[in-house]
């Protein structure tokens, strides 16, 4: 390659990586709409009252099932309703959260995970005492079991709480004379049992409407979290539905030539075993023992940070939305007398895998699957985070871990990338006999593919032997991006100058073009160069392609270089050790087979 390709190549590659900040800071992006009138109602109430019985004791069984409506309107999605009443919070403490109940709402405003810091700082500055901890729910209009549904099920959206020994009540008279109560019971494994009973008290049979009960909102875990990771899901014990960013966006290979979606609805369901919201590394999931009809999400905004959290946090997102997520039920017609239970069991916690498919298995309702560890490649991420979880019991860093588990897989490799290595150098070196048989055999293909394929059966090369080791580690690298991209666990690891290896290692950012300078990224990318200029040369592959495949890892760079630390520090140990391994097998002496006989000439007759 000439140095004035070379030279299109750099100044190409530099534009690839810079175009971006360059395009956002010449001509920033307009403002999405407002889509603060979207989200449906806040939840219920009539203001004031309260004639249920104490919290301490409990609800008496539900006396009858009624009839349901099969039938039902749209999803109800009006302007939200603001209780004028003063608003009041009550908190139940467990050892892993604290769970904030309002009565604006009758609902789960918030939880707060007491493991788990809200952002994790690379000073070292702030204790845990005064450390902001992660949040579910965080700045959400609607409360977790918020009733949504229009004036029949919401009323002026205020409830009157009452507090006994681990169990908070919310309770309300709707307008229609029904008495709506909720209980919510916290325990361990952060889980949180809850009921609503709908009673009606009258004398006439009383129509309930349809109404969304709120899952919750997938929020960023902080100011500056990456919103690419949130959205929902659900699970019909069939089949597992995941919406997400790239769903509302409307985005197909990454383009978007349509408006974005705001509002998603799933097809009518009859056995849905849970639903859940989320963002990277935390969940809040509702395991229905009830039938829903409907999942219906709506991407919402919420309040965008203080002017004290911008000075403090240049990196903070201006406009931050959530994915506020709720069940659908029907119309039901409540005689005089009847009770309607709903029953929810919400779990409200880190995407654990161990956690989460314990819980599955307790409840039948497959919980881990939130963790996208199906399909193919989900074998090979479940059984390296075990490993890798494994390898941390035993007091290693989780860092450490990943560099183990990268030389236990290389070791396990070895034999068979020994072999391809060889072969591709064996290849490069019976080039010129190979060619001698091309030049014998052109007019003839068939004959040469045939002569080709007896000289490489001879001399013990496989065309196909420098490819075979990298396709069969393509399920393990894929396997590393699942687990790595959601393992909860690598949150706070660090590793020398990385100080949280689920985000990109950055040093610094670069002035003027806001564009953090990240340096595991450049590492890697560095010795996957070192690594192709030692690979021998594919046979009969044209010099200059040769060339540009050497510089074609400068594009891992890009596609790499915001992803987390720990997949970078992967590939990189992954290099060095096929160098290591390619700079021994180059001791191993590839002697070279005489070239063929040439075609005999026909002897000359004397006329």
């Amino acid at each position: 390659m000439d140095r004035k390709s070379v030279i299109i190549l750099i100044i190409s590659f530099v534009l690839l990586v810079l175009w971006y900040p360059l395009v956002n800071k010449l001509y920033p992006p307009a403002p999405r709409p407002s889509t603060q009138g979207v989200p449906a109602a806040m939840t219920n109430g009539l203001a004031g009252s309260s004639n249920g019985t104490p919290a301490s004791a409990p609800l008496p069984p539900s006396p009858a099932v009624p009839a349901v409506v099969p039938q039902f309107s749209a999803p109800h999605a009006g302007t939200p309703i603001r209780p004028a009443s003063p608003e009041s919070i009550e908190i139940l403490d467990t050892p892993q959260a604290r769970y904030h109940f309002t009565s604006h709402g009758g609902g789960l405003k918030l939880i707060e995970l007491k493991e788990y810091p809200a952002t994790v700082t690379c000073s070292g500055k702030e204790s845990k005492a005064t450390q902001a901890l992660a949040s579910l729910n965080t700045k959400a209009p609607v409360p977790i079991l918020g009733i949504l549904g229009g004036e029949m099920v919401e009323g002026d959206g205020f409830y009157a709480l009452t507090r006994g020994e681990g169990v908070v009540r919310a309770q309300k008279s709707l307008p229609n004379g029904l008495l709506l109560t909720k209980e919510f019971r916290p325990s361990s494994n952060y889980l949180v049992s809850a009921l609503v009973r709908v009673e009606n008290r009258t004398n006439a049979t009383v129509r309930w409407p349809v109404q969304e009960c709120v899952i919750g909102t997938s929020t960023p875990a902080n100011l500056h979290d990456d919103a690419s990771l949130m959205g929902l899901q659900w699970h019909d014990r069939t089949h597992i539905e995941r919406i997400g960013t790239p769903w509302f966006q409307n985005l197909t290979l990454g383009c978007s030539t349509s408006p974005p979606r705001l509002t998603y609805e799933s097809a009518a369901k009859t056995n849905l075993a849970w639903a859940a919201v989320h963002n990277q590394f935390f969940t809040v999931a509702a395991m229905l023992k009830h039938p829903a009809a409907q999942v219906v999400g709506r991407r919402i905004d919420l309040p965008p940070p203080s002017a004290e959290e911008l000075a403090s946090d240049t990196k903070a997102v201006r406009q931050p939305f959530g994915y506020q997520t709720a069940l659908l039920y029907p119309e039901v017609l409540l005689n005089p007398g009847q009770v309607l239970d709903r029953e929810f069991l919400f779990y409200g916690g880190p995407m654990k895998y161990h956690t989460l498919s314990k819980i599955g298995v307790e409840h039948s309702n497959n919980l881990d699957l939130l963790m996208s560890f199906d399909g193919f490649f989900g074998f090979f991420a479940k059984a390296l985070l075990l490993g890798m979880n494994a390898l941390a019991a035993l007091s290693l860093p989780y860092a450490g871990a990943i560099i183990v588990i990268t030389i236990l897989i290389k070791l396990l490799f070895w034999p068979l990338t020994h072999a391809s290595t060889k072969s591709m150098k064996r290849m490069s070196a019976l080039q010129p006999q190979m060619k001698a048989l091309q030049d014998k055999y052109k007019d003839d293909p068939k004959k040469m593919n045939q002569k080709l394929m007896e000289f490489m059966k001879e001399n013990k090369v496989n065309p196909l032997g420098g490819c075979l080791p990298m396709l069969i580690q393509i399920p393990v690298f894929f396997g590393f991006f699942t687990m790595l991209r959601s393992a909860v666990e690598l949150r706070g690891a660090t590793f020398l100058w990385a100080c949280d290896l689920s985000q990109p290692d950055t040093l610094f950012v670069i002035p003027g073009l806001n564009l953090p300078f990240n340096l595991l990224p450049i590492i890697m990318t560095a010795t996957t160069l070192w690594q192709t200029h030692l690979t021998p040369p594919s046979p009969g592959m044209d010099p200059v392609q040769q060339k540009m495949m050497r510089y074609m890892p400068l594009m891992f760079i890009v596609i790499l270089y915001n992803f987390s630390s720990a997949l970078t520090l992967y590939w990189t140990v992954q290099n060095l050790l096929s160098i290591l391994q390619m700079k021994l097998t180059q001791d191993d002496p590839v002697k070279p087979s005489a070239p063929p006989a040439p075609p005999a000439k026909a002897p000359r007759t004397k006329a």
